[in-house]
């Protein structure tokens, strides 16, 4: 069979594969076949190769319309706890780190209030385009630190654990952890201690986190196990994987 110009084969339209093309098929196949396999349900979206087109708003009301398409306009953006609460820590943690007393608590503890229980202590630095989704009931720790494009759903804590004593030759001691960029924290989750969550990682609804989670990682509590079926109780129990095999992978985020 003769071959034509660029490598495609006359009558059939179809090109030839060539020994580079070859290698890196295999190349990419031995890729794959190295990744680790994710646990039932699970599903990593694959990266957009369009970056979303972003709004002429700053990236404290940008952030929403990227992250929860629920939200239709401006107007319903300015209605979100998330962005009042991270507004009212902007100008506390300014005044906190002015040293000035007093004052930066009583912002937190006001903004507690109107948000309906997201209490952020002043001290805590968080990063760029920070969501809350559903804010209510999240609590961040005075020595955690947040990067940038970071999403919390609600009842998130970001806490310490046990009693910490101050240290004499340290004015703070880190008792909260870091989470790094572009991590997303699924509604009820705890996340306690100087512990670190990777870059890119997602941490499931319910989930205790007591140690360091790498990069890129997914972190799941054990499902809610079904003990009695239709009246019946059953022998071995069944786990409720909540049926998300098969659905677009873009609810990834939706699950946690």
């Amino acid at each position: 069979m003769s071959q034509g110009p660029n490598g495609v084969s006359k009558g059939t339209g179809i090109p030839e594969s060539t020994p580079d093309n070859n290698e890196q098929l295999s190349t990419e196949g031995e890729d794959l076949a190295a990744l680790p396999e994710l646990p039932p349900g699970i599903f990593i979206p694959v990266p957009e190769k369009t970056p979303r087109k972003k709004t002429f708003w700053p990236d404290a009301i940008d952030v929403i319309f990227e992250k929860d398409p629920a939200c239709k306009s401006i107007f319903e953006a300015l209605l979100y706890q998330g962005f009042w609460a991270i507004l009212f820590h902007r100008a506390a943690h300014s005044l906190y780190q002015a040293h000035i007393p007093f004052i930066p608590r009583l912002i937190s503890q006001l903004a507690r209030f109107i948000t309906g229980g997201i209490e952020i202590h002043p001290g805590a630095q968080i990063g760029k385009r920070f969501f809350i989704d559903h804010g209510a009931g999240v609590v961040i720790g005075e020595t955690a630190i947040i990067g940038d494009n970071v999403m919390l759903y609600h009842q998130v804590t970001l806490g310490a654990t046990g009693w910490w004593r101050p240290n004499p030759f340290r004015r703070q001691q880190k008792r909260h952890p870091t989470i790094e960029n572009d991590v997303t924290i699924g509604v009820g989750a705890a996340i306690l201690g100087p512990i670190t969550i990777g870059k890119g990682s997602k941490i499931g609804g319910m989930t205790l986190v007591l140690e360091s989670v790498p990069a890129n990682s997914v972190v799941v509590s054990k499902p809610a196990e079904l003990l009695v079926k239709g009246g019946e109780t059953l022998e071995t129990h069944q786990e409720l994987t909540q049926g998300w095999n098969g659905k677009d992978p873009w609810e990834m985020d939706y699950q946690i």
